[in-house]
């Protein structure tokens, strides 16, 4: 039935990390085939329609600078865009977008059809193809066989999918959408461990039953930022949120289905995520709370739906409508659907390289939720790096790593393959000990030159990228030299309340105070002029008075990386016998054994293992 099945890449699944991997391999030059289930649904977000948040805002813009097609998507369609943590300093500052949810999926589909090296094909893989320990290729449920040097699998929720509702269940990977069958058969076959996981969504409402008038307000920002280091536009005509609180009275009609909740009764093995808890699971957890916040979200602009962000569950439809009913502003809601559980299979992320290369079978690469991660970006992020590679391996060329240091992916990626996870992976800012370094303005000095090397980024981007942090270093050389006029000092240092100067000082000492910043001196002539000259916008300037303000933090955290980049160096063999060697601790010998870290500075992050095993490797291995 097909005529052309052969391939370079293959990827199957079209969700985020699905649809980055795609786009980045045939972007790369790779003849790309993604196969999806329903062609309809590429890009559907399954679960909130929002994009970016703490640190995973930052995973967005990180895969934007690599080239991927997130944040284009994402600014396509936001409805509102918020810039959380301003409060705190810039490490913690993280991009949010709510996004459309129908025009967020079209734009997905558009965008990858633009792309001349990628084609399509609608139905299920039940089967993975491999000779000699290699993959060569995948089998669908129509007896099709497709033949590729690399296989992405990133098969989200679907693998085995179970979905809870009370207690019926019946399979599925998504409301309205069949399970997959096949693929972890195939890879338990081949030598892969494999578990369960469990993950949930809230009701959604029609928005024409809410009173919206005893609601908080939620509006975005007066100047809307946006994800995208490319020429998209900032959201116009945002659209708001609404903020709603749960009570006792809530609390306590929802616990009226406490012993018919797949949860409690035991219908539930997978373990669920515990940074995004169910509304049972927060009452249950949390019993002191009297109420827990909620969001109102708008699905889009042309729809009535609303999706009730913080009321995720698996209780029955009844107890749940109830229970909503008496949050003030839901007395005459009405259901567009219930919330529900969904159970599904993992493969333990320890069983993969950095490259998110499987160790079992060469060329096949794991990314998303079948790693055992949560949410779109973490999702995302794990889809471009798969991609990357699955195109450098049907190459023949070298493999892309991303480090701790260098983005949050790469935190993401080394937790993942060197900790693994027992429960759904969420990324916060605390995972990273670079967190001054690993920002969401500076994503694109930090990884557009890898995007740019591989052939993600075009010459021209590139060129303005490069533009643009030579007019940032130049304005950071103008204000290390420049000493303001004691008067014109005085007079700005005075309206913020600090303290005046005594004598003529350099600008760069000033800006280290907390309270004064650069755009306090934006009126001074000297500045003014500089910037009028030099073309700066905005963000360049933001950059500046960033890299001034933090100089002696980020110069720490770059010492930090340094060292820690030498053990990273330190390739351990992988046919080391660690058994062999008799002072380690038997979980260290346990532990190494499973996991076989390439280098030492891995072996190092591994739980478990403390500085003197480290110091016991590095005897060993005459360091």
């Amino acid at each position: 039935m097909v005529r052309d099945n052969h391939f370079d890449v293959i990827v199957v699944g079209a969700g985020h990390a699905g649809n980055e991997a795609a786009a980045a391999a045939a972007k790369m030059g790779s003849k790309t085939l993604l196969i999806t289930m329903n062609m309809q649904v590429i890009g559907q977000m399954s679960c909130n329609p929002a994009m970016g948040g703490i640190a995973k805002g930052q995973i967005i813009r990180e895969i934007d600078a690599l080239g991927g097609l997130s944040g284009i998507v994402t600014d396509k369609t936001t409805i509102q865009f918020r810039m959380l943590n301003r409060s705190k300093g810039p490490a913690m500052w993280s991009p949010r977008a709510q996004n459309d949810r129908m025009a967020f999926a079209a734009e997905w589909r558009y965008q990858l059809e633009q792309i001349p090296n990628l084609y399509f094909f609608q139905d299920m893989v039940v089967d993975v193809l491999v000779k000699d320990d290699r993959v060569v290729g995948v089998k669908t449920n129509l007896n099709q066989t497709f033949y590729a040097k690399s296989v992405v699998l990133t098969s989200g929720t679907f693998l085995n999918g179970v979905i809870h509702v009370g207690l019926n269940k019946y399979g599925g990977g998504r409301m309205g959408e069949s399970a997959a069958r096949g693929i972890t058969e195939a890879l338990k076959k081949l030598g892969f461990e494999h578990g369960r996981m469990k993950t949930g969504t809230p009701p959604r409402i029609d928005g024409r039953s809410l009173d919206f008038s005893k609601f908080e307000r939620q509006d975005g920002d007066e100047n809307p930022g946006k994800f995208s280091f490319t020429d998209t536009e900032p959201v116009k005509n945002q659209m708001p949120c609404y903020i709603a609180y749960t009570s006792p009275e809530v609390h306590d009609t929802l616990k009226l289905g406490f012993d018919q909740s797949p949860m409690f009764t035991g219908h539930i093995t997978g373990v669920g995520p515990r940074y995004c808890p169910s509304i049972e699971d927060k009452i249950n957890r949390f019993a002191h709370r009297e109420r827990h916040q909620l969001f109102i979200e708008p699905e889009g602009r042309n729809t009535v739906e609303m999706y009730i962000n913080g009321f995720s569950t698996s209780l029955p439809a009844e107890i749940q409508y109830n229970a909503l009913t008496k949050i003030p502003g839901f007395e005459n809601a009405r259901f567009f659907r219930p919330g529900y559980a969904i159970e599904y299979d993992y493969f333990p992320p320890t069983q993969l390289y950095h490259t998110l290369e499987t160790k079992l079978i060469s060329g096949l690469f794991f990314a998303g939720q079948i790693n055992g991660t949560t949410g779109y970006e973490e999702a995302a992020g794990q889809g471009i790096v798969a991609g990357i590679n699955a195109h450098q391996h049907a190459h023949n060329l070298e493999k892309i790593v991303i480090r701790r240091d260098q983005a949050y992916i790469g935190v993401l990626i080394d937790d993942l393959i060197t900790k693994g996870t027992e429960e759904p992976y969420r990324m916060f800012t605390s995972r990273s000990e670079f967190r001054m370094h690993l920002r969401q303005d500076n994503a694109d000095e930090r990884l557009t030159p890898v995007g740019y090397q591989i052939g993600l980024i075009p010459e021209q981007r590139y060129q303005s990228f490069k533009e643009k942090y030579q007019k940032r270093d130049s304005f950071i050389e103008f204000i290390s030299n420049l000493s303001l006029d004691l008067y014109v000092l005085n007079s700005v240092l005075e309206s913020k309340n600090s303290v005046p100067a005594k004598q003529k000082v350099k600008l760069k000492s000033i800006l280290t105070r907390p309270e004064i910043s650069l755009k306090d001196f934006y009126d001074v002539h000297e500045i003014k002029e500089f910037i009028h000259i030099n073309e700066l916008n905005e963000e360049i300037c933001d950059s500046a008075e960033i890299q001034i303000k933090y100089e002696g933090y980020i110069a720490k955290e770059k010492e930090i990386a340094e060292k820690m980049l030498k053990l990273e160096h330190l390739e351990i063999p992988q046919t080391f016998d660690y058994n062999s060697v008799h002072s380690l601790s038997a979980e260290a010998k346990e532990k190494l054994t499973a996991i076989k870290p390439k280098t030492i500075g891995q072996a190092s992050r591994i739980s478990g293992i403390n500085p003197s095993d480290i110091n016991i490797l590095l005897i060993y291995m005459g360091r």
